[in-house]
């Protein structure tokens, strides 16, 4: 309250000076307790880091990423699921990205304000919420069952098109993103010159979101590397002594498969400690390809925002 002594143009600064006294107060306890929760996230994620690598470290060897899993602890190895993980990875990307990035500028540059788009756009974006064992439990009818001739059934052409439709609305709504960043005066001036819409998309827009595009579509692939639910309920087994064959490559992607995710939840759950252990060191290696992939992200947008510069 204000003083009623105090003139109009002084009543007025008061009331303004005990306001933005007001919001700032507010301001220090929000980032007070941003700070707080950001503190307390990264102490948890660095004591579970740290006993990971207490008891994983010691495991990690050649032998444990060129042996195959094996029901002795002390002979198992990640060869065969870290391999399926680099086939589900190619398959994934190449299924999602080119249909994830062309369905976004498709949506967000061509497609009319129409109430068909309106819908389209909110089912993608309640389809990013979907949990993961929903799309495991479509794909085992879709690409399991209905299509078994082509897929072979519980393969890893199956398990890569489960992962491709998982991360599908993720790479959409990414790329949207990226491209409703990009200003809209780039857009006027390229059709100010007399060039279509499509030129100024692929010229103009595309080279400014690329990195956008780029993050968002690598951070969704690091996602589907890690899903465990929808591989278990297509069939994804949990012991294997092969590889996927490069040649033919149609026998590969009908092969049966695992991944890392699978092999660490096989040896989490048995009881012998030495099964643990390999577990823990399972989960040093898909970490590592998990911070691999976050890093080349990283670079790859700092490096087109420089060549773009």
């Amino acid at each position: 309250m204000t003083p009623l002594n105090l003139k109009p143009d002084e009543q007025v600064d008061s009331y303004f000076d005990s306001n933005l006294a007001k919001r700032y107060w507010f301001d220090r306890v929000f980032v007070s307790t941003a700070f707080i929760c950001t503190l307390v996230g990264l102490v948890i994620l660095a004591l579970l880091l740290f006993d990971v690598c207490k008891d994983g470290l010691p495991r990690l060897s050649i032998d444990f990423l060129t042996h195959y899993p094996s029901r002795r602890a002390g002979q198992a190895g990640i060869l065969s699921p870290l391999v399926g993980t680099i086939w589900l990875l190619v398959i994934t990307a190449l299924v999602a990205i080119p249909i994830g990035v062309g369905a976004g500028i498709f949506l967000e540059e061509f497609a009319a304000s129409s109430l068909l788009a309106k819908v389209i756009e909110v089912n993608i974006g309640n389809l990013a919420a979907v949990p993961s064992i929903i799309y495991g439990l479509l794909a085992l009818h879709v690409f399991v069952r209905l299509m078994n001739p082509i897929t072979g059934g519980r393969s890893v052409l199956s398990g890569g098109l489960t992962l491709a439709l998982l991360v599908l609305p993720i790479i959409i709504v990414a790329t949207r993103e990226a491209l409703r960043a990009v200003p809209e005066g780039i857009r006027q001036a390229g059709y100010a010159i007399g060039t279509t819409r499509w030129q100024v998309v692929r010229d103009q827009v595309l080279p400014i979101a690329f990195p956008g595009i780029l993050t968002g579509t690598i951070l969704a692939l690091s996602r589907a590397i890690g899903e465990t639910a929808p591989l278990i309920t297509i069939g994804a087994l949990t012991f294997i002594a092969f590889l996927p064959p490069l040649v033919p490559l149609t026998e590969g992607l009908r092969s049966p498969f695992t991944a890392l995710p699978i092999q660490i939840y096989n040896w989490v759950s048995r009881p012998q400690e030495a099964f643990q252990i390999a577990a823990a060191a399972g989960i040093i290696v898909l970490m590592a390809v998990l911070i691999t992939m976050n890093a080349t992200a990283v670079y790859l947008r700092n490096w087109l925002q420089r060549t773009r510069n």
